[in-house]
């Protein structure tokens, strides 16, 4: 038997559409990141910096609070008071038990604001919390 047979021997040529259709993954891939990075950046929050600070691979499902220099609390850019946050938390604690909480807390807010959202998420019952911080040199 002879395989070879019908193999066709020729020039390979740039096929362009499928490069057209990576392009086009690409730009939807870094519009997206976009426009995470630019909710984040519209938050404006100024997290501490510490020498000691770690990053750490984030987890499915973690919830961000952040806290900015007035005090105002916001939960996926929806600003909430403390009884909405303690509803809140509270609805989550009890469907997924170890849920993982990230505390943005600008640099220049009040420490009592920071415990207060603290003492909701010990009230709920949840215990896995970590406070956000970039890595470098203290001012």
């Amino acid at each position: 038997m002879n395989f070879l047979k019908n193999i066709k021997t020729g020039k390979i040529e740039f096929q362009l559409a499928p490069m057209v259709d990576i392009v086009f993954l690409l730009l939807i891939l870094f519009m997206t990141a976009y426009v995470y990075y630019d909710m984040e950046l519209a938050m404006d929050i100024t997290v501490p910096r510490a020498i000691s600070s770690q990053s750490k691979k984030r987890l499915p499902g973690e919830i961000i609070i952040n806290i900015s220099k007035e005090g105002v609390i916001s939960v996926n850019q929806k600003v909430l008071s403390y009884d909405d946050l303690e509803q809140m938390i509270m609805k989550i604690s009890r469907l997924y038990e170890g849920q993982p909480v990230i505390i943005r807390g600008d640099e220049y807010s009040y420490h009592k604001d920071i415990i207060r959202v603290l003492d909701i998420c010990a009230k709920s019952g949840i215990w896995n919390i970590s406070f956000a911080t970039v890595k470098g040199r203290e001012d």
